[in-house]
C-alpha cells in the first residue's frame, strides 16, 4: 500500500511513536493504527489523557504569546513534535510578525511533516537533532544563527523534559542550553508530574516503557530544578490550567487532574 507523501521512507510503522501519538490526542491525521491503539489503551487507565495534551498546547499558546508581547521575537522549540494545531510560527507572528522559529526533533515523522509544512517560510526551519545531544545541537547551523544575533529567545521545552531519563542527565543538558541563551532569553517547560494523580500516574510509565521513548515523571521540586539560573515568572511552577489563564473559569474545580507542572523563567 502507498503512504502518504508525509511520511519518509523506511519509517517504522509497526511501533507506536509519541509525536504520533500526541498528534492523535490534538484531533490530528498524522498518525497510525498502531498510535491511536496505544492512545485508546492509555485513555482506559486515564479517561483525561486527551484534555491534558489540550491543556498542554494551550499552556504553550499563552506562554508564546506572553513572550511576543514581550518583544521576543526568536524561537527554539525543542521536541516540538508534528506542529498540527496552532504552530509555534503562527502563534508568535500573530503579535511579532517578522518572529523567526527553529524547531527541533529527532523523530523523523515530526520532522518530515515540519519540513514540508515550512518548505515556503524563510523564517522558520526544522531540524533534526537529539536534545540528549545537546552540544551538536547547538552547533547545528540554524540553531547557531539563532542564538548568535544576541537578541532574547525563547527557549520551549514543552513535554519534552519527561522523555529524558534521569541517566541522561536533563539538568546538564538544561544547563549547557541556558549557558547558550542571550541574557533577556525565556525558558517555558511543562513536565509530566507524580503529583495530582499519583494512582495513574504509574500505569501511564509503564505504557510508555513499551514505546522507543519512555516516560520518566517528576515531582515538583524536580520539575523546579531545571529554573536553576533563571526568574520563575507569577503565578510560578503551577498545573497547566492555572498558568495566566485567559479565563479563570477555564481552570476549572480540579486542575490538578492535568497533571503536567508548568511555567516560565527569565534569564536575568
Amino acid at each position: 500500500m502507498q503512504q502518504a507523501n508525509w511520511v519518509p521512507a523506511g519509517t517504522d510503522t509497526e511501533k507506536p511513536n509519541a509525536a504520533r501519538v500526541y498528534d492523535y490526542y490534538l484531533g490530528g491525521s498524522h498518525n497510525f493504527e498502531v498510535d491511536r491503539a496505544m492512545a485508546r489503551k492509555a485513555i482506559e487507565f486515564w479517561p483525561e489523557l486527551p484534555a491534558i495534551m489540550r491543556a498542554n498546547r494551550a499552556f504553550l499558546r499563552r506562554a508564546v504569546e506572553h513572550l511576543a508581547e514581550q518583544g521576543v521575537t526568536r524561537f527554539l522549540d525543542i521536541g516540538s513534535g508534528i506542529p498540527t494545531f496552532g504552530p509555534v510560527h503562527e502563534i508568535a507572528r500573530a503579535i511579532q510578525p517578522d518572529s523567526r522559529v527553529v524547531y527541533v526533533d529527532h523523530d523523523p515523522i515530526a520532522v518530515a511533516h515540519s519540513r514540508l509544512l515550512l518548505k515556503d517560510d524563510p523564517q522558520s526551519v526544522v531540524v533534526e537533532a537529539d536534545l540528549r545531544q545537546v552540544e551538536d545541537l547547538l552547533a547545528r547551523p540554524e540553531v547557531a544563527e539563532l542564538l548568535a544575533a544576541g537578541e532574547p529567545v525563547g527557549l520551549l521545552l514543552v513535554a519534552v523534559l519527561h522523555f529524558i531519563t534521569d541517566e541522561d542527565d536533563p539538568y546538564r543538558l538544561v544547563r549547557v542550553l541556558r549557558d547558550a541563551l542571550p541574557p533577556g532569553s525565556a525558558l517555558v517547560i511543562c513536565h509530566a508530574s507524580l503529583e495530582g494523580r499519583p494512582d495513574q500516574a504509574g500505569a501511564h510509565q509503564d505504557l510508555y516503557r513499551r514505546t522507543p521513548t519512555p516516560i520518566t515523571m517528576r515531582n515538583r521540586a524536580a520539575i523546579e530544578a531545571f529554573f536553576d539560573g533563571f526568574e520563575l515568572l507569577e503565578p510560578g511552577l503551577v498545573y497547566l490550567p492555572e498558568w495566566r489563564p485567559e479565563d479563570p473559569e477555564s481552570v476549572g474545580p480540579h486542575p490538578e487532574r492535568m497533571t503536567g507542572l508548568s511555567g516560565v523563567g527569565l534569564l536575568p
